[in-house]
């Protein structure tokens, strides 16, 4: 079955930092691309950040530039997002995705596979 689970959100002040980590079953990691992305109260779901399998190629939405870096385990089958610098407008539920084998980095949600259920990254002022 396929499984993505995400772990490491929470409360933190503004300018702090956060590690978010996806934990993909055996089956799920044989993937091709992934990525996270975030969903903040009333608003649609947006992309923050991708990576290709190998993790040389790495793609972020412009607003989290230089503060987010994504990287992957695949040995552990982990992908991770480290925040830093926090914002209260990073203020979302983020979810980790995937893609199938011998996909490349994509910035739009409707070509990601899989999906986790989501965590809770809250910034406070």
């Amino acid at each position: 079955q396929v499984q993505l689970v995400e772990s490491g959100g929470g409360l933190v002040q503004a300018g702090g930092s956060l590690t978010l980590s996806c934990a993909a079953s055996e089956r799920t990691f044989s993937t091709g691309a992934m990525g996270w992305f975030r969903q903040a109260p009333g608003k649609e779901r947006e992309f923050v950040a991708a990576i290709s399998w190998s993790g040389a190629n790495t793609v972020y939405t412009d607003s989290v530039k230089g503060r987010f870096t994504i990287s992957r385990d695949n040995a552990k089958k982990t992908v991770y997002l480290q925040l830093n610098s926090l914002k209260p407008e990073d203020t979302a539920v983020y979810y980790c995705a995937a893609r199938r084998p011998y996909t490349t980095t994509s910035r739009a949600a409707q070509n990601y596979d899989y999906w986790g259920q989501g965590t809770q990254v809250t910034v406070s002022s």
